[in-house]
């Protein structure tokens, strides 16, 4: 099925006056006379040609289709606002007969840290409701909307249909399914079915001496509410409470959980939030919750001309708002759809990282729970770390429930943060610093000091102080790091790799932010003399190895031994000789078949962009699709596992743009058959909004607009001589910073334009046209 094309150029309308579809200039409050200089949301409606909302456009385009029935839920719809999530599927066993709604909840957890972060405080499963016919299902058409973020469509059976919408309301937290049944289906049935308050981890793992799994859920009639209130040993509880309403021949289905420990208050919210959501109707309820998923897209735009990355990324961006809030937990393995899985917590040696790092490109601060988190929960970092360095140090384990606790610590029930050179099997050291670069990419991203003053100095100058416990000089008089463990590689080993990168990165950042804050830090030339004196990163032949006593020499996922390339950009290729020695390394980790797995293909991906190899970019997300993604966009190994798709959108931004460094790169790697693209309000380092466009090969345009009046180098990709001109259309004061880019000088608040020289390019913004047809995401009729 194609994508909808974009009208073509010459039948637009060059929109100097401002009008645009939606009625809005994409900087909101220009006045006509700066008009002239900005970029336009779309081409200008006439009689003959109705103008088509760009968004509505892409949107519209990439929603997920079912016309077979999904039977997992890697298969099927998915539905969430962070909290609350459902994902839509055959009832297992039973899929002529019923369609589960899957009720999960991120803050749903246990609270017996003496068992560990995997059994003692993982999540917990919560149930499902079954929606059961008359009649035996013998078909389906089902349409998921990216847009409104809610799932339409129809079910057929032997006895006749059921039109169905539903959807989790965005602020309520409420699962409303309206079902309007024919004749011979209006006795249909919904039913709950709660789940054993188990850590899923139960089915893959051996029990620890003593845990058990929770008593059985408690359902009763409360008013004409029904409840299941799933006590937990802890104390606290968890209660699903649900309601049906009819309305002529419709009836809608409210659901709602509640979560509260140490407190039994969980039950008289579930049921006010459940009476208070059922006296709207579904089209009521569907208002409002529209109104935040419109305004969400509308932060960014992207086209490119391959139709099914371009869906497979305007789903990332829906399922990242369905998974992820800045108040809501930081993002477990799985999201907020729990399955049985052997990671039913957050995962802090890459997982974490890789889910939130679209948020930054995509204009999505508001999803940042990964900054809130850090600096919320700080003094529980604290005593994650080991006592005799409580006092001036922090660390995060591998695994933490959302309040950064991991419990009890052995290899059975969840990992500490070890002592490098003393604690076997796994002292991994380095997991704090690499979140801590999340806050950091945020802080770039918004140059807002009070992130940099209030949480990423302050947690950084302690993550970085736990290794200056253990910084040795030998021989060479080289700092070195006794054996630490380079995640998920196998065996310790001195100076590895994973945590002299993170080292590095962390004492050159905490240098610049003490300046950058007039912070005269005593700990300052301690950090000075790190940079100066801490030994190589450890090279052989191969190129990067894990560690001074570990080659890199097997299968293997994670690119723990290349993070000074990616992506922290310590090791760029400046040099010929750098080039080839990410190169070679590079070619030798995902030359060893076997161990690889779905985020091997985007680390790749992004390597190759820092490269300016589109091409290979674009082949190693090709193998991601082909290998990896799911029907729904989602990803599994052992289970559920949702950071490598959304990864994969960011290493389509790598490719489109660039901001490390100083230098905002437009265009850095993108392969030959994109010949045109579209991008608008993605925000770069130094609290940039680019907008740009490429048609025929060839950049027409680039604007930026600073919020905080960051020095603004840019590498535009325009050729020959160019014209810079301000929001006015005067000309820009710039020069020549090498290599392509020039230095524009632009205070917070203003916007530089950059063409060719004698170029007035249509400044409109609109999806490009794909280059092929392509399938839709879901399960298309085959």
């Amino acid at each position: 099925m194609s994508s909808p094309a974009a009208p073509d150029s010459s039948r637009r309308t060059v929109l100097a006056t401002g009008t645009a579809v939606s009625g809005a200039l994409l900087t909101s409050g220009l006045t006509a006379q700066t008009a002239a200089a900005e970029p336009t949301e779309a081409g200008e409606a006439t009689a003959a040609e109705p103008a088509r909302d760009p968004w509505h456009t892409v949107l519209d385009d990439a929603d997920l289709v079912w016309q077979r029935m999904p039977t997992a839920w890697y298969e099927g719809p998915f539905l969430g606002n962070g909290f609350l999530g459902s994902g839509i599927y055959a009832e297992p066993g039973a899929p002529s007969t019923a369609v589960r709604f899957n009720v999960q909840h991120s803050e749903v957890q246990d609270h017996r840290p003496e068992f560990g972060s995997l059994f003692g405080l993982a999540r917990l499963p919560i149930g499902h409701f079954t929606l059961e016919p008359v009649g035996a299902i013998t078909g389906l058409d089902w349409r998921l909307s990216l847009r409104d973020a809610e799932l339409t469509g129809t079910l057929t059976t032997e006895k006749g249909t059921l039109r169905l919408r539903a959807l989790v309301h965005n602020d309520r937290s409420v699962l409303a399914v309206e079902v309007t049944p024919s004749e011979g289906e209006r006795g249909f049935r919904w039913v709950f079915h709660p789940a054993e308050a188990i850590s899923p981890r139960a089915a893959f793992k051996p029990l620890p001496d003593g845990y058990r799994g929770n008593p059985p859920a408690q359902v009763a009639d409360h008013d004409g509410i029904t409840a299941a209130v799933q006590p937990l040993l802890s104390g606290g509880q968890h209660v699903t409470a649900w309601r049906e309403r009819s309305r002529g021949r419709t009836r809608t289905l409210y659901a709602h959980v509640a979560h509260s420990y140490p407190k039994t208050t969980a039950l008289g919210q579930a049921l006010k939030t459940v009476r208070a959501a059922a006296q709207h109707p579904y089209s009521a309820l569907a208002l409002d919750h529209r109104v935040w998923w419109h305004a969400y897209y509308r932060k960014s735009f992207l086209s490119v001309p391959d139709a099914r990355i371009q869906r497979f990324y305007w789903i990332q961006l829906y399922k990242t708002a369905a998974a992820a809030r800045r108040d809501a937990p930081v993002m477990a393995t799985s999201g907020p759809w729990l399955e049985p899985t052997p990671w039913p917590n957050t995962w802090w040696n890459l997982n974490a990282q890789l889910e939130y790092w679209l948020i930054h490109g995509s204009n999505h601060l508001e999803l940042d729970a990964i900054t809130r988190a850090l600096s919320e929960f700080r003094d529980n970092l604290a005593q994650e770390t080991p006592t005799p360095y409580r006092a001036d140090s922090l660390g995060i384990p591998r695994t933490t429930d959302p309040q950064l606790v991991n419990g009890a610590i052995s290899p059975l029930m969840g990992y500490g943060v070890g002592i490098p050179g003393q604690d076997p099997p796994t002292p991994e050291v380095g997991n704090l610093t690499w979140a801590l670069h999340n806050v950091w990419l945020s802080y770039r991203h918004t140059m807002d000091e009070s992130i940099l003053r209030d949480v990423l100095f302050p947690l950084l100058r302690k993550a970085i102080n736990y290794y200056l416990h253990f910084l040795e000089p030998g021989p060479d008089g080289r700092l070195h790091l006794p054996a630490t463990f380079s995640p998920e590689y196998g065996g310790d080993s001195r100076d590895c790799n994973y945590d002299l990168m993170l080292l590095t990165w962390g004492c050159r950042t905490l240098v610049e932010s003490a300046e950058l804050l007039g912070i005269d830090d005593k700990s300052a030339p301690r950090w000075r003399d790190v940079l100066a004196r801490l030994t190589p990163y450890p090279v052989d032949g191969n190129g990067f190895m894990i560690g001074a006593d570990i080659p890199f020499a097997k299968s293997h996922r994670h690119y723990s031994h290349l993070l000074a390339v990616y992506p922290l950009y310590e090791v760029t290729g400046r040099t010929p000789e750098e080039r080839a020695l990410i190169e070679r390394s590079l070619a030798h980790w995902v030359g060893f078949e076997g161990a690889l797995q779905g985020y091997t293909f985007t680390g790749a991906a992004s390597m190759s962009a820092l490269l300016g190899k589109g091409e290979d970019a674009l082949n190693y997300l090709g193998e991601l699709m082909t290998r990896f993604i799911q029907p729904n966009t989602m990803y599994q190994e052992s289970g559920p596992v949702i950071e490598t798709p959304l990864s994969a959108a960011q290493s389509l931004h790598d490719m489109v743009c660039q901001s490390w460094g100083g230098v905002i790169r437009v265009f850095p790697a993108l392969p030959a058959a994109w010949q045109d693209l579209t991008v608008h309000r993605f925000r770069t380092q130094g609290a940039f909004l680019l907008s740009a466009v490429r048609r025929g090969g060839i950049t027409r345009w680039v604007r930026l607009v600073s919020e905080a009046g960051a020095p603004c180098v840019v590498r535009h990709g325009i050729a020959g001589p160019i014209e810079v001109r301000d929001g006015h259309g005067r000309p820009l004061r710039h020069e020549d910073a090498g290599d392509g880019a020039v230095r524009i000088a632009l205070r917070k608040g203003e916007s530089a334009l950059v063409t060719a020289r004698g170029d007035r390019p249509d400044l409109s913004v609109a999806p490009v046209r794909p280059n092929a047809d392509a399938p839709r995401w879901g399960l298309p009729r085959a």
